[in-house]
């Protein structure tokens, strides 16, 4: 009887379903070369680079060495090259917190940039002319801003510039970090660091408490708790879309807030005085709210009804403004700034104080506005 031939391996057999065997199949497709330039090549890709840290840099948080070096690499893009280990130190992972020391070697990997004719886009000359303004001290340490509400610290989705984005377009040869952050709506003293060994002695004193940050709010209600401390953790959560809420809760972060009446509207409103002794995302506004007296013209955690009345006195944003920022420099002494209240804030309480039944009242002790 004559044998039946095996089918060869990948054509199915007649009369069978189709099988499938071991052997790999390769698609290929076709392509067209194309003659690119270095200078285009180093357009897209940068080398792997080895960088020691110096001691000027000795103590910076990698995240923040990596910023300040890859410029035009957007932030995300940054913390993924760090999460996957794409970046090493010593030949080993970090987090993007680990703090360098002195002859660190830090590996940058190639990194994606925007090709030829696709740059980024330029921070507009009205937000450069703006920022510039703003400065109100300084030195050869750092930068004092009295930061408008409505314009963000710095890019981040859905904007794309800020405040430390048009400072370095004003001044491209500094190494410019922020200090701090404040929200968009919040106005008052903003502190950019011009060096980085500034910009880490700044961070060991907000890390160890030494450094002071006040803040005047208008709040609903008289405020009847005298000069209290608020002393609650706060957890952060993120809703669909990524809006950030916080809110008071035993599994979160710890959060301290000091409350001071400084003058009293009837019954209506209080002005306060609050200093940090944490810096929490929405601290003052959540502790505020909390003890039952949210800010004017808060619309995440405030009440509606009194917004509203804030609104017809010409309240056109959260009443809450950072006037003064004080530490000291362990070599050079004693730091202090301050800013008074913008004039749309000093507007509302002067129409405030004229409605209000009776004269406003002075808090016991109170130096009054700043």
């Amino acid at each position: 009887m004559r044998r039946q031939r095996r089918p060869p391996y990948g054509r199915p057999i007649p009369g069978r379903s189709r099988q499938y065997t071991r052997e790999t199949a390769v698609e290929t497709i076709s392509y067209v070369e194309v003659e690119v330039s270095e200078q285009q090549q180093d357009a897209v890709r940068e080398r792997v680079r080895h960088v020691r840290i110096d001691a000027e840099h000795a103590g910076q948080r990698l995240d923040h060495f990596l910023h300040a070096l890859l410029r035009d690499v957007p932030r995300s893009r940054v913390y993924r090259l760090v999460r996957r280990g794409e970046v090493r130190v010593n030949g080993q992972r970090a987090s993007p917190r680990h703090r360098l020391q002195e002859s660190d070697m830090v590996r940058i990997p190639p990194v994606r940039r925007s090709p030829p004719g696709r740059e980024p886009g330029r921070v507009p000359q009205q937000l450069i002319d703006t920022v510039a303004g703003t400065i109100v001290h300084e030195d050869e340490q750092l930068l004092v801003l009295n930061k408008p509400s409505g314009i963000a610290v710095h890019g981040r989705s859905g904007l794309r510039f800020g405040v430390i984005e048009a400072l370095r377009a004003l001044r491209p040869g500094e190494p410019l970090e922020l200090v701090h952050r404040l929200d968009r709506d919040t106005s008052g003293c903003l502190l950019v660091a011009r060096k980085p060994s500034a910009l880490r002695v700044l961070h060991a004193l907000l890390r160890e408490g030494r450094f002071e940050k006040r803040y005047l709010a208008l709040l609903k209600g008289r405020w009847e708790l005298g000069h209290k401390r608020i002393d609650l953790p706060l957890r952060t959560d993120f809703r669909v879309g990524g809006e950030r809420t916080v809110k008071v809760d035993a599994s979160g972060k710890p959060a301290t807030s000091e409350f001071r009446p400084v003058e009293f509207f009837g019954r209506r409103a209080t002005l306060v005085e609050v200093i940090l002794h944490t810096g929490r995302t929405h601290q003052i506004r959540v502790h505020a709210a909390h003890a039952g007296h949210p800010i004017a013209g808060d619309e995440k955690y405030g009440d509606a009804a009194f917004n509203a009345e804030m609104q017809s006195l010409g309240l056109a944003r959260m009443f809450l403004h950072a006037h003064s920022v004080s530490f000291e420099w362990p070599q050079a002494g004693p730091f202090s700034v301050s800013v008074p209240l913008p004039a749309d804030l000093s507007g509302v309480l002067d129409r405030l104080a004229a409605a209000s039944a009776r004269p406003a009242k002075r808090a016991r002790g109170a130096q009054g506005r700043r």
